[in-house]
């Protein structure tokens, strides 16, 4: 049952990316479940081999870094997702930002009601 609601806050999040920034799009709530999933696995297998491939650029750049690796994994869900687009790569950053504190803010809310 978590994941079901999980799967649902971070497809709202997702729309309300698309909604914020015109270098977004998804034509729907059905391509946003399916990038919601995609975007899990995405962050499970691939986001960790990223990190630790650009762990001296993060460490340089005292973490920073982490928000490339984030738009980075944002645009590949937008290239597996039909229905998904980013236009640029300032799209998929502030995308990532917005899916991941709209997301954040969602849970808590959840949470503190449980």
């Amino acid at each position: 049952m978590k994941w079901i609601i999980s799967l649902a806050v971070n497809s709202a999040a997702l729309l309300v990316a698309d909604w914020a920034l015109d270098s977004v799009y998804i034509s729907g709530f059905l391509p946003a479940i399916f990038a919601a999933l995609v975007m899990g696995l995405v962050n499970t297998l691939i986001r960790p081999v990223l990190l630790l491939v650009t762990f001296p650029l993060t460490a340089l750049t005292l973490g920073l870094f982490i928000f490339v690796v984030n738009a980075m994994t944002f645009a590949l869900t937008a290239f597996l997702v039909p229905g998904f687009v980013t236009g640029t790569f300032g799209g998929a950053f502030w995308g990532a930002i917005i899916t991941s504190a709209v997301s954040w803010m969602i849970n808590r809310i959840i949470i503190d009601e449980r």
